[in-house]
């Protein structure tokens, strides 16, 4: 059986990193080959993953005659099984709907689909690593080939300067994690001596708690936060997401984002006995990441770039959930250790579900419009029915409302705060309940400004009022994803075994223990399905009443005709809640000036940076660039000049080496 694992991992790896080859020698038809292979591949790792959630036990391979052989090279538990089945399903969607989103009238089209196969292959080996040198290749690998992703379109200045910040902090996120894994190496370290002390096997009790596991916990958080996009650390991912093909970003926000969770999950089930302010830390940075990610997002006015922050916005989630558990395993309370974790493993799986579909839908409005800017946007669910139920699906699980599948593991979530508030640690359950409480009301309040600014109303623009709907290659993936969320939230008991063995191994307890944790699971699915069945009524008797009516317009308030220029517009809409916080979002408004009688045309902008990036970092950057512009007359251009620092250098090593 563990045999039989082995073999489909690797063919899943093999099938999906490969899958972008055919389409380099044909001349037509790469894409759905490559969809193919892909889809192949999907197969592969979910009934890999199946068979050790089911209890068929970890696979571990050995590759003895490599550089990296050591016991358990690739080793597949329970943990990497979970993320496994979102590594699977959202790349084999992604490969679909590329056939029909960007198809092979694009330039670069044959290279994007390499470069997709080779990132989704990185992700099923990063998933199943057990060795130190193991992980960071894959984990390189990964961000080298989502840097060519997100540069897809790089003749866009934009496009560019998002690749290279992705760049920077990608491999400053690596850096980081050379410090930590070298630190976590050898006696003393997290990781112990066995295969030289870079094999992932659990930590002798005691070790977390001294100065060398704090500071090893820490350069992981920041080198596994760069990838996960942890506030402050988040700054690369919405120009990223932004100018990546929508595919692309659905894997990133999706898929790759998740990377950093698994690094920091996986820490956390190696060490037995982790310190008390692991936990709180977690916690702190999930509520900031939550309710920045989710207030920044809603003064935005570029589709992707809100659904970008959202991510954030979700990681701070899984983090709330991530660092409640850690909260319980510190002080040996298995019942909070268990909610906590499983909230956050769950939260995992559906923010990859609908985030998934979200992008896909957004990807969808920009092929029919050309536009991702919301106040060019309306009415696009008269002529694009399916992508708007899709996204509406989508919009309804993100915000956390029954009984789709987000509602489920945010559930788990505030259970695991109730448990801390009940038996232990009350200020940080304080904390992550009201952290949840105003990020689910904020989501709430965006999507329905997203929701009804793109697809209610009027069209706002002649590209809008152009737009039809989309082939079946982009309809049917967004479907899938639908129904996952859907399925999910109505029964979240057929997951719940593979959850209690995941979060089991996570928190070092038995399974029956994890099992009976969360198998009050069948009352969301008792509550889930009357709501599912009112839902359909009501939709049957609205359409039931609307083909019975005369077609006789309503009271028309004194005018006779809407007009798109009086709707409400995202800004309009959202006017109200982003000034109340004015104070952290720091709003840059230009209003218009009206100072004749009989003014002519104005227009209102408004723009709201990112606090890291716009106001810190490139202002920090461009000042220090100007402080060693003094410097300048180092760099005269004359070889003499150059082969002189050169001896003064060695001089200078030479007599450091005496000494």
């Amino acid at each position: 059986m563990l045999v039989a694992v082995m073999a489909l991992l690797v063919c899943c790896a093999l099938l999906t990193a490969l899958s972008g080859i055919p389409g380099l020698y044909l001349r037509a038809g790469g894409g759905r080959a490559a969809a193919w292979l892909m889809g192949a591949g999907a197969l592969a790792g979910l009934a890999a993953a199946a068979l050790v959630l089911a209890g068929a036990g970890p696979a571990a391979q050995v590759l003895s005659h490599t550089p990296l052989g050591s016991p358990g090279y690739l080793r597949l538990d329970p943990i990497g099984a979970f993320f496994l089945v979102p590594v699977a399903v959202l790349p084999a969607c992604g490969a679909v709907f590329g056939v029909g989103y960007w198809g092979e009238g694009h330039e670069g089209a044959r290279t994007l689909r390499l470069l997709y196969g080779l990132t989704t292959g990185f992700l099923v080996v990063l998933v199943a690593a057990a060795h130190a040198l193991t992980f960071l290749l894959a984990w390189e690998g990964m961000a080298v080939a989502g840097f060519v992703l997100v540069m897809a379109e790089d003749r866009d200045p934009a496009t560019r300067r998002a690749g290279w910040v992705y760049l920077a902090a990608t491999h400053t996120g690596t850096l980081c994690l050379f410090a930590a894994f070298g630190l976590a190496a050898g006696p003393g370290g997290l990781f112990g001596a066995g295969a030289g002390g870079f094999l992932f096997t659990p930590a002798a009790p005691g070790l977390a708690a001294t100065s060398r596991g704090a500071l090893t916990f820490l350069l992981f958080l920041v080198g596994f936060g760069f990838k996960a996009g942890i506030f402050p650390l988040h700054f690369w991912l919405p120009p990223a997401h932004g100018a990546a093909p929508s595919h692309v970003s659905s894997i990133m926000s999706g898929v790759v984002i998740k990377m950093g969770i698994l690094g920091l999950v996986r820490l956390v089930a190696l060490v037995p006995d982790p310190p008390l302010w692991w936990g709180a830390l977690l916690v702190v940075l999930g509520a900031l990441s939550g309710l920045l990610g989710v207030a920044f997002a809603l003064a935005q006015h570029d589709l992707k770039r809100l659904l970008a922050y959202h991510s954030i916005e979700n990681i701070g989630i899984i983090l709330l959930g991530l660092g409640l558990g850690t909260l319980g395993k510190a002080s040996g309370h298995p019942v909070l250790a268990l909610l906590g974790f499983a909230g956050a493993l769950l939260h995992v799986l559906n923010h990859s579900l609908f985030k998934g579909l979200l992008f896909l839908g957004a990807g969808s409005v920009v092929h029919a419009t050309g536009s991702r800017d919301l106040e060019r946007l309306g009415g696009l669910g008269h002529t694009m029915p399916f992508t708007a139920a899709a996204f509406l699906a989508g919009s309804w699980a993100i915000c956390g409302l029954p009984p789709l599948n987000g509602f489920v593991s945010e559930w788990l979530i505030y259970l695991a705060a109730f448990q801390g508030l009940a038996f232990l640690h009350p200020g940080w359950s304080v904390l992550a309940l009201a952290a949840l409480a105003m990020i689910g009301a904020l989501a709430a309040a965006c999507f329905a400004k997203v929701y009804g600014v793109v697809f209610q109303g009027r069209a706002r623009s002649p590209e809008a009022a152009r737009a039809a709907e989309v082939s079946l290659a982009m309809r049917a993936p967004m479907g899938v994803l639908a129904c996952a969320c859907i399925g999910l939230g109505a029964a979240p008991l057929l997951v719940a075994p593979a959850l209690a063995r995941a979060a089991a191994a996570l928190a070092g307890t038995s399974e029956p223990l994890a099992l009976g944790g969360i198998a009050h699971l069948w009352v969301l699915s008792a509550l889930a399905l009357p709501l599912a069945a009112l839902a359909v009524l009501l939709w049957a008797w609205s359409r039931r009443r609307g083909a019975h009516t005369t077609g006789q317009p309503t009271w028309d308030c004194g005018y006779a005709a809407d007009c798109p220029r009086a709707q409400y517009t995202a800004s309009s809409f959202a006017d109200s809640l982003v000034g109340s916080l004015r104070y952290v979002l720091w709003p840059r408004e230009r209003r218009p000036k009206l100072r004749a009688l009989f003014p002519g045309p104005r227009g209102y902008r408004s723009h709201v940076p990112d606090p890291v990036l716009e106001r810190a970092a490139e202002p920090g950057f461009d000042l220090a660039a100007r402080g060693l512009g003094v410097l300048r007359f180092l760099q005269g251009g004359h070889l003499a000049l150059y082969l002189l620092y050169i001896l003064v250098t060695l001089v200078v090593l030479f007599l450091w080496m005496v000494a």
